[in-house]
């Protein structure tokens, strides 16, 4: 039997104070290298799809449409952690044009296996394990490297800008949140985060969200840096999270250049997206932020600013699966099938 634990399944069984200790301990593993994560493969899908659909589009001799560009991006995410007995594989796939029809921009699912047999265990949500524990990351990062009084300052507007900012108050004390999106987004996240208690506000330009944060996040799909380095202030921490691709760039080469250290939850593949490689930095100039949870590294001073960059790592997602699946046994949550 498998069990199939669907979104609402998923949100109610999650406490993200519950899930910031899961979280932390995976970054551990991860970074004394006691894990299993194989590289991560992201291909463009939906390619030519909309040319055939509409009788458009033109076929090559082998019969393949030509012409089109793809409609999304697709990534495979496995991981296991020594010494549990379950292993996860994510599917994922990024589709930005989806924020036009009303549907999520990232959609997953995560398989759980027995790893001692290789049994299936359970079919997961992989969307809303993904925004929570990539929120957690935001929040863990906030809450042993930001400085006090904690005034939010959040660039986009969709899923994981409100994951992110609910997870930053989780952990943290937040004096305020302005929110900016090219778009009325913007509003909507503002008002839906003041729906769960927090002094949110939309502004109307990147600079009035960042100039008087503490903490600023970036949560976009951008090509070209969302904000000028030159706006922060001294001790500002910035957590980057939308960037996962050479193409894809949320920070300019100023952040960098006045940042003290540059923290990475996976530093070599961190070190391939746009924001590292625009600012001329290698891997080796990333620490890992596991390091940050060993005591190994962090804030020196209050005047410091810190970045964090994160592409998501499987292992997360392992750890938040078995979290998941662990309270759902005990609860007696989700549904039992055949395959």
């Amino acid at each position: 039997m498998v069990r199939i634990l669907s979104a609402d399944a998923i949100n109610g069984l999650l406490s993200l104070t519950e899930l910031f200790p899961v979280v932390e301990e995976a970054f551990v593993k991860q970074g004394r290298g006691e894990v299993e994560r194989p590289s991560r493969p992201h291909f463009p899908v939906g390619i030519d799809v909309d040319g055939v659909r509409n009788g458009v589009g033109t076929l090559d001799h082998d019969g393949h449409a030509t012409g089109h560009s793809p409609l999304g991006t697709a990534l495979t995410m496995p991981a296991y952690i020594h010494g549990r007995e379950v292993y996860a594989t994510k599917l994922a796939a990024v589709h930005e044009h989806n924020v036009e029809h009303g549907l999520p921009t990232v959609n997953a699912q995560v398989v759980l296996t027995d790893a001692t047999t290789g049994l299936p265990l359970a079919f997961l949500d992989g969307t809303t394990i993904t925004s929570a524990r990539t929120g957690c990351i935001g929040g863990l990062a906030a809450e042993y490297l930001a400085s006090e009084p904690l005034r939010v300052g959040v660039l986009g507007a969709g899923t994981q800008a409100r994951w992110q900012t609910l997870a930053i108050a989780a952990g943290s004390d937040i004096e305020s949140v302005r929110i900016y999106a090219p778009s009325d987004s913007r509003e909507t996240c503002a008002s839906a985060l003041r729906d769960h208690g927090l002094p949110a506000e939309a502004v109307d330009s990147p600079d009035a969200a960042v100039s008087d944060a503490t903490v600023v996040v970036t949560a976009t799909t951008s090509t070209d840096p969302v904000f000028d380095g030159d706006w922060l202030q001294p001790g500002t921490l910035v957590v980057a999270v939308g960037a996962y691709t050479e193409e894809m760039q949320e920070l300019d080469t100023t952040t960098f250049d006045r940042a003290a250290r540059v923290f990475a939850d996976v530093p070599e593949e961190v070190a391939e997206i746009g924001d590292i490689r625009e600012a001329g930095l290698a891997e080796s100039d990333l620490i890992p932020l596991s390091e940050v949870f060993e005591g190994v590294e962090g804030r020196e001073s209050d005047d410091e600013i810190l970045v964090v960059e994160s592409v998501g790592s499987a292992v997360l997602d392992a750890a938040a699966a078995e979290y998941f699946y662990v309270k759902a046994e005990e609860r007696g949550v989700g549904e039992d099938i055949g395959l």
